[in-house]
């Protein structure tokens, strides 16, 4: 299908296939039972490591199959799909952000401790990074670790922690260096169960309910210095950015997913509802405002694509990646917004699908990274 954009080949469209069909089998039907419940089964951690899903662009001697970043690409358009963008969300942040840091920073010793069972499901991981005062200030992070012998000490806190209830580590992005700016941030392990590593509230949200969202706190949390990342103190700011790239264009990949889902789902809804004697689609206005709606996709997912092809050519496209970011996930409010619309009332109604896109939607443009941000960001690669 996709194969005339120039970017997925065959051996990719296999692999949607397979993806879609374990989406439509053992997701979707459940996603508004797990919607309610605020929670989806651990089970499928290990389900997705035993897919291989947890690994495509992962070394095989860390058990991935290095099969690279088009196809973890797939995935996350295939995921966004199933229904709760917070099933996306829990099983995405596995394989984009938590353990993202860990191939391209850690030690061999901290990848066969942590990447390894988080590529078979076995453990769950997190990436601690947002503060309760700090939103999408990374430099401006509070959160301390003062060496001490053999350990680093760790005082703070941290919120909207995707998987962090039930995280079994945490990529924890600290203040090794207070005085030292963005270059004294670093990242630990810190490993569940370690004295003075608390768990706080499981965040109620709009969206994405399916995922637990946590509240993290530590008090003289005692971290061994072997969980330092890579070794190295003073390199957690470039280590967060060195992994931005993908969390973005993963968030742009998941949008597009998702509002394919709802232009299919409301197509159906206009060429079976009737109103005046007629179907809703034979009316011109719903004719149009459906084109325009597949016009924004088709845009919003050329630029994600464009951005992606850049990204796994080897370039740093920090401009275009931060333009797809923004622009898809903004296109995904709107189209959801538009499609709740032309479910009328129903689409009010807690039981149509159509009102959770739209909830999960909002997330977007605030998640990995405000609209805002994309934009200074953008203006700063334009030289201003």
């Amino acid at each position: 299908m996709l194969q005339g954009y120039g970017l997925y080949l065959e051996e990719h469209e296999a692999f949607r296939r397979t993806v879609r069909a374990v989406v439509e089998k053992e997701l979707k039907p459940f996603a508004s039972q797990w919607e309610e419940q605020e929670e989806f089964p651990r089970e499928l951690f290990t389900r997705f490591g035993e897919l291989g899903f947890l690994g495509l662009k992962y070394p095989e001697v860390h058990g991935g199959s290095n099969a690279g970043e088009l196809y973890e690409a797939v995935l996350l358009e295939e995921m966004g799909r199933c229904g709760s963008g917070g099933v996306a969300a829990g099983l995405g942040a596995q394989h984009t952000i938590a353990t993202g840091p860990l191939h391209k920073f850690g030690t061999e010793e901290q990848k066969q401790r942590f990447l390894a069972p988080a590529i078979r499901g076995e453990k769950i991981g997190a990436l601690g990074i947002t503060e309760p005062n700090g939103g999408s200030d990374v430099a401006g992070l509070r959160t301390t670790a003062r060496r001490d012998g053999d350990h680093y000490v760790v005082n703070g806190s941290k919120t909207y922690i995707t998987n962090g209830v039930r995280a079994d580590f945490v990529v924890l992005a600290v203040k090794t260096n207070p005085d030292a700016g963005h270059k004294g941030l670093s990242l630990l392990v810190v490993e569940k169960g370690t004295p003075g590593f608390s768990v706080g509230r499981k965040l109620k949200k709009l969206g994405w309910r399916a995922s637990d969202t946590g509240e993290l706190f530590f008090e003289d949390c005692r971290v061994p210095a072997a969980n330092l990342l890579g070794g190295l103190e003073g390199q957690g700011f470039y280590q967060i950015m060195g992994n931005f790239q993908w969390e973005r264009l993963s968030l742009a990949l998941g949008a597009i997913g998702a509002m394919e889902e709802m232009l299919e789902v409301v197509m159906a809804h206009v060429k079976d509802r009737r109103a005046f004697g007629h179907a809703l689609h034979e009316f011109q206005v719903v004719r149009h405002r459906i084109a325009e709606l597949a016009t924004d996709f088709e845009a919003a997912r050329q630029l994600t694509y464009h951005a992606l092809r850049l990204h796994v050519g080897g370039e740093y496209a920090i401009a275009q990646t931060s333009m797809a970011k923004k622009v898809a996930t903004e296109t995904a409010c709107r189209v959801a917004d538009a499609c709740l619309q032309l479910h009328g009332g129903a689409g009010y109604m807690m039981e149509y699908d159509i009102q959770r896109h739209w909830r999960d939607a909002r997330l977007g443009p605030i998640g990995g990274g405000t609209s805002e941000i994309m934009n200074e960001i953008i203006a700063k690669q334009l030289g201003l």
